[in-house]
């Protein structure tokens, strides 16, 4: 098949197949009909991710390579910051970006085991986890509704001599009050990790200056899992503006390793053999020399090449996500006598991973919830709804100990038991919109 041919002009062929491949077997969607099953995400993409998905499986670089280098540099620059560190999933990129403030770089600010980080109990487990796993203690304050965001009047009431951080996501794309959350911790010396996971995309603005979310505090997070904004099917990054964070970051996303040479190069630095580090003799290999106890949270090169793709179209996923948001919620108006309708955080523009909605008193959320499922229409609750109540806190709310709640979680409890979402992906034509709005409005005119 590729006699005579050079090995570019062979992978040429390949790619024209595939591409070929991709637009005959796969996104032949039938035409939506009503009652056809909606799911709450998907993934959207066409050829160009099978092809780059396939051109890096010819290299069979299977690693961190080219399309890896590619893909922090165009994430970094939509996000307009300096570092971006590509990892494997976001709950990785949660784990590092916690990590990375542990550093024995950072001196006095480092987090210690014992100290506090403030976050919310409403929210995805793996914001917290890393805390918890370190021996730092989480410190749960309560949300606002519609907004489902920490409720910054309480941040004072959080704060103790052993506070160092928070740590918090942008609920399901709706900015958190980055205003009074950045400056509270600018006056306190706290560090911010922006879990930016379902918010890529999202902007806020502070005094006139609009900036990406995840970008406003020292660290930001992403996850690239198939339902989030953008996928490479398993994937997250790290990113900041803070050259130290950044070089701590790639040391524990590195096996914790000082060298800061890419897999399969050596001796960038020219000082490979004839330095001395800790109590190592002089002259030991430095990329075998270890300033932190790290990981290898590595994503490998194909990942990155379908990320490289989604990339290209990612602001067109985040136009799409917004005008569901607005179709959606103006198929509802009208029910506010039954339902609390999600609000944008004041100075913000979200790039809306769901809509959330809220019972109100007298309206069944789990009847509800059933009946939108019976028509075809996937819903999810808001993740933990109130982590704290989850067996894995049993042991700790037995012993009274390993975290600390801030006076009560009223609206955390609630969001639990009378809150759900449905999706906004943009795979969603205007049809599945009205539809889902269609089948909410009927379930009130029919009870």
């Amino acid at each position: 098949m590729f006699k005579n041919k050079t090995e570019q002009e062979a992978r040429n062929e390949i790619l024209q197949m595939v591409s070929e491949y991709c637009d005959t077997y796969h996104n032949q969607n039938k035409e939506y009909q009503e009652g056809d099953r909606i799911p709450y995400a998907s993934r959207v993409y066409d050829h160009d991710e099978m092809v780059n998905l396939v051109d890096s499986s010819l290299d069979f670089w299977l690693t961190s390579g080219r399309y890896t280098d590619e893909f922090e540099k165009k994430l970094a620059e939509y996000l307009n910051v300096r570092f971006c560190s590509l990892v494997n999933s976001g709950s990785s990129a949660n784990l590092l970006a916690f990590m990375t403030l542990t550093s024995p770089l950072l001196g006095e600010r480092r987090v210690n085991r014992g100290d506090e980080v403030i976050t919310v109990a409403a929210g995805f487990p793996t914001t917290v986890t890393p805390m918890i796993q370190y021996g730092a203690v989480p410190v749960f304050v309560d949300v606002t509704i519609p907004g489902y965001n920490i409720d910054v009047t309480k941040l004072e009431d959080a704060l103790s001599p052993k506070t160092k951080a928070v740590m918090i996501a942008h609920t399901l794309g709706n900015p958190f009050d980055l205003k009074a959350v950045k400056e509270f911790c600018t006056k306190n010396k706290l560090w911010l990790i922006e879990d930016n996971c379902d918010a890529l995309g999202s902007t806020y603005t502070i005094d006139g200056v609009t900036k990406q979310t995840g970008t406003i505090g020292d660290i930001g997070t992403s996850s690239f899992y198939p339902p989030h904004h953008m996928t490479m099917g398993e994937g997250g990054a790290v990113y900041t503006n803070n050259p130290v964070l950044n070089k701590i970051a790639r040391s524990f996303r590195d096996w914790g390793r000082d060298c800061v040479c890419n897999p399969g190069q050596d001796n960038m630095c020219g000082h490979r053999f004839d330095r001395q580090y800790g109590e190592l003799p002089i002259g030991y290999d430095h990329k075998y020399v270890y300033s932190h106890f790290g990981y290898n949270l590595k994503a490998t090169d194909m990942q990155a090449a379908i990320g490289c793709a989604q990339l290209e179209k990612f602001p067109t996923f985040v136009e799409r996500r917004k005008e569901n948001f607005r179709r959606m919620k103006e198929g509802l108006k009208g029910l506010e006598e039954y339902l609390i309708l999600p609000e944008a955080t004041e100075n913000s523009d979200p790039s809306w991973f769901g809509f959330l909605i809220t019972c109100k008193e007298g309206v069944d959320r789990n009847a509800l919830v059933q009946y939108i499922e019976d028509k075809g229409v996937q819903t999810r609750m808001l993740f933990a709804g109130n982590l704290t109540k989850h067996p894995c806190f049993d042991e700790m709310r037995a012993e009274g100990k390993g975290y600390r709640i801030v006076g009560d979680l009223t609206n955390t409890d609630r969001i639990m038991n009378e809150s759900f979402w449905v999706g906004l992906y943009p795979g969603m034509s205007e049809k599945k919109i009205d539809y889902m709005a269609k089948v909410i409005r009927n379930y009130f005119e029919e009870n």
